[in-house]
């Protein structure tokens, strides 16, 4: 291996891409992060919420074009034209003798305007439907933003989860040696069974997976921490600070929140815009008037000259008025898609504002839920760690069995791994409340 050495650092300078495992250096160790800053960068990183910004610039910028409808539209116009002639006449291409100017270069220039002066007020529905529009899309961006830390938040539970469940494990393993030493201890003393040996080794093994299980679970959990946060550098959870998380405001106040929720504002603010759009969609029926000038100058020379005096120049003002009769019944047809728009959009509001309700229930129930599992599950693995040791002390004097000793042992495990979901429970919920709300509890 020694003497392929220098051909491995060549080609790790050569091909970085593809260099061998063996010149690349240890892997980095993850970055604790703290719940804000993880929500922070998940905010900033998110996909939908960058999809949901850029539906905002897209909103805000038809909401400028439809103010725009209002200002009259301006053209300019300029164009030089040289000749290459040596008679003075040609014949055109209908056959006609015509007479050349004696100037190489025509040139002309102009400058339209045209205004909409009424349109049946489709403008003004037009502009209230994107400025609602607007509105919505500012909605949603909050809400991808709530989503984007709901994600963080839940993955951000997750490692605390596995860190409690490597600590629980690291403490299942430690009283299985304990227990192991015990059992093997007693079998020599030919005061038990080589069974309590053979079943204390069994113990053991199955604790030392259990710890392996929790560090894979723990990298795991901080791989999809840091793919949801968008770090460039492994990321994991600092210290809990939160052991008991509650909630600030009561529950009539929460369900005010959350009936008011991103969720139910985008829905009203899509409402709003799909009665504007019936509303414009009316003022097809009734006549437009429109308004129109242009001037236009034009001359020749021996050179190109866009403005000259000697131009002659010419201004054209027109009043336009138009109602179309028929129009195959493309009026109606696009009444109808309004009205079914319209009609799609209260339903949605209405389906939200029960969504809301339906997901407050459920969360604030879970949350509660979670909130008394944890108070029951942390007294209930203080009593089975002290009903563990009692066995053990017993089982080491001859004053129990080795049975005795494994359902406690068990029991203890169990009760662990419910005080740690209990926990984690409680913790999305209040996240999802959060989400449903808009804001932070």
């Amino acid at each position: 291996m020694r003497r392929f050495r220098p051909l491995l650092l060549l080609a790790a300078i050569a091909f970085p891409g593809v260099a061998p495992a063996q010149v690349a250096g240890p892997p980095i160790p993850p970055h604790p992060v703290t719940l804000s800053e993880a929500v922070t960068m998940a905010q900033r990183n998110a996909v939908v919420v960058i999809q949901a910004h850029g539906q905002v610039r897209t909103s805000a910028a038809s909401t400028r074009a439809a103010y725009g409808a209002f200002l009259p539209a301006v053209n300019l116009t300029a164009s030089s034209t040289r000749q290459y002639a040596n008679a003075r006449t040609r014949i055109d291409a209908s056959g006609q003798l015509v007479t050349i100017s004696p100037f190489p270069w025509s040139s002309t220039a102009g400058v339209s305007a045209n205004v909409n002066l009424f349109s049946g007020g489709g403008r003004f529905f037009d502009l209230r439907a994107a400025r609602a529009r607007e509105s919505a899309a500012e909605v949603n961006e909050t809400a991808a933003q709530f989503t984007a830390a709901l994600d963080a938040k839940q993955q951000y539970y997750n490692v605390l989860a596995a860190r409690e469940s490597q600590v629980a494990a690291a403490a299942q393993l430690e009283q299985a040696e304990q227990q192991r030493r015990t059992a093997i201890a007693r079998a020599n003393a030919r005061v038990a069974t080589r069974s309590d040996s053979l079943r204390a080794e069994i113990l053991y093994r199955t604790a030392q997976l259990a710890v392996v299980d929790a560090r894979v679970a723990l990298e795991t959990a901080n791989a999809s921490l840091t793919r949801v946060v968008a770090s460039e550098v492994p990321v994991t959870a600092a210290e809990d600070t939160s052991e008991h998380p509650g909630l600030a405001l009561d529950d009539s106040t929460l369900r005010s929140l959350a009936l008011n929720g991103p969720a139910v504002r985008q829905a009203r603010a899509e409402l709003s815009a799909a009665k504007a759009a019936q509303k414009s969609a009316w003022t097809d029926y009734l006549p437009a008037l429109n308004a129109s000038y242009s001037r236009t100058g034009s001359g020749a020379g021996n050179d190109p000259e866009l403005v000259d005096r000697n131009f002659g120049y010419s201004g054209r003002l027109s009043l336009t008025a138009s109602l179309p009769v028929f129009d195959q019944f493309q009026r109606e047809l696009r009444v109808t898609q309004a009205r079914v728009e319209q009609a799609n959009a209260e339903a949605a509001l209405r389906d939200a504002r029960l969504a809301a309700l339906e997901t407050f229930t459920t969360q604030l129930g879970a949350f509660r839920s979670a909130q008394e599992r944890v108070i029951s599950q942390a007294a209930t693995v203080e009593a089975a760690e002290e009903d563990l040791r009692v066995q053990q002390q017993r089982y080491a004097v001859g004053a129990s069995t080795l049975l005795d000793v494994l359902t406690s042992q068990t029991q203890l495990n169990q009760a662990r791994r419910d005080l740690i979901r209990a926990r984690y429970d409680q913790r999305v919920a209040k996240a999802e409340l959060e989400t449903l709300v808009g804001r932070e509890l």
